[in-house]
């Protein structure tokens, strides 16, 4: 039995994972941490009937515990992930705070200095379908963002084949509310949010964008740029990114779903959907899986292709409890949603 805690539990994605590792055979949950919450309840925190008691971060027992996730805003993990490896506890990072390759790249993305560069180098993009030896044998995971999870997917299969012609990614991607966080801001607001379709962070600004270029350039061989426009949709939960890319004039339609089946045929949570199928929200809403659908864009060599995740389940917590079953030898769907 695995023993795991999690800190960060009464946040959107936090809450799912809880979720999840309740009803996985192979865990025991041994702590969850809020600090707005903590010394209440799970159920005090949200309408369940979860009696789930809830701790401060600092009163977390590391020592009881093998794995640890970190389910905290983007600059609240690195010091908690800093204490867990010291104490040898495994760590799967929700955050974006380990996601980047160096310093310098997360400074001039999320515009403050890391506090613990030291663990950059060991950390392992969570990405099972790209990095799953090394994932096995991690110390420390990042689990992706659910944005580039979505655009990643999507476009892996042409990179590592060298088929993106121009180098060149235009994802428009749309997310439910529930990805912006629990936090209320003006944008989430209900007046705000219903009834309308909000683009943001638009072009190359997102601070996503270079998750998805540094994974795809490594399995291209080359830098790969994105030009990303992400969309606040009125609906609780799911993700819709629709990529639109160009490849060599001579591939046609029927290769390039032959290719992607290949790419994907043997993995547990990815699904390509038959020519004429169309990928929409229902297709991953409440699963841990990714569905893809490829479509001619009508001249040769371009071509959109749709990918379709939950992002609180393949976007955020199932792929995190996807790594752990990895990290510990499990069965890779385990506890999870396929």
């Amino acid at each position: 039995m695995i023993r795991v805690g999690v800190f960060g539990a009464t946040g959107y994605a936090g809450y799912e994972l809880v979720q999840l590792l309740r009803g996985h055979p192979n865990v025991r949950l041994v702590f969850a941490t809020s600090e707005q919450s903590a010394g209440g309840r799970l159920c005090d925190a949200y309408p369940c009937f979860d009696s789930l008691d809830l701790v401060r971060a600092e009163d977390a027992p590391l020592d009881e515990v093998d794995c640890v996730f970190c389910s905290l805003p983007h600059g609240a993990s690195m010091g908690t992930v800093q204490r867990a490896r010291r104490a040898g506890v495994r760590v799967i990072d929700l955050s974006a705070d380990f996601r980047l390759a160096t310093p310098d790249l997360y400074r001039e993305w999320y515009r403050v200095s890391h506090e613990a560069p030291e663990l950059l180098a060991g950390a392992v993009y969570g990405l099972p379908e790209l990095h799953r030896d090394r994932i096995r044998a991690a110390g420390l995971v990042a689990n992706p963002g659910c944005y580039p999870t979505s655009v990643i997917l999507g476009c892996y299969p042409l990179a590592r084949t060298g088929l993106l012609a121009d180098g060149h990614v235009i994802a428009d991607a749309k997310s439910g509310v529930s990805g912006a966080g629990r936090s209320p801001s003006l944008t989430t607001h209900f007046c705000e949010a219903n009834e309308n379709l909000s683009p943001y962070s638009v072009g190359h600004v997102h601070r996503h964008v270079p998750e998805m270029e540094q994974e795809l350039a490594r399995a291209a061989g080359r830098p790969v740029h994105v030009t990303f426009v992400p969309h606040l949709v009125p609906v609780n939960r799911g993700m819709l990114t629709t990529l639109y890319v160009c490849v060599p004039p001579e591939h046609d339609l029927a290769g390039l779903i032959s290719l992607y089946r290949e790419a994907y045929g043997a993995e547990p949570l990815v699904r390509v959907l038959p020519e004429g199928k169309v990928a929409t929200m229902r297709w991953a809403e409440q699963t841990d899986r990714c569905v893809l659908s490829l479509h001619s864009a009508g001249r040769p060599g371009e071509f959109v292709i749709i990918s379709a995740i939950d992002n609180l389940g393949k976007g955020a917590a199932g792929q995190a409890v996807q790594n752990m079953n990895l990290m510990f030898g499990l069965p890779e769907t385990a506890g999870l949603r396929p």
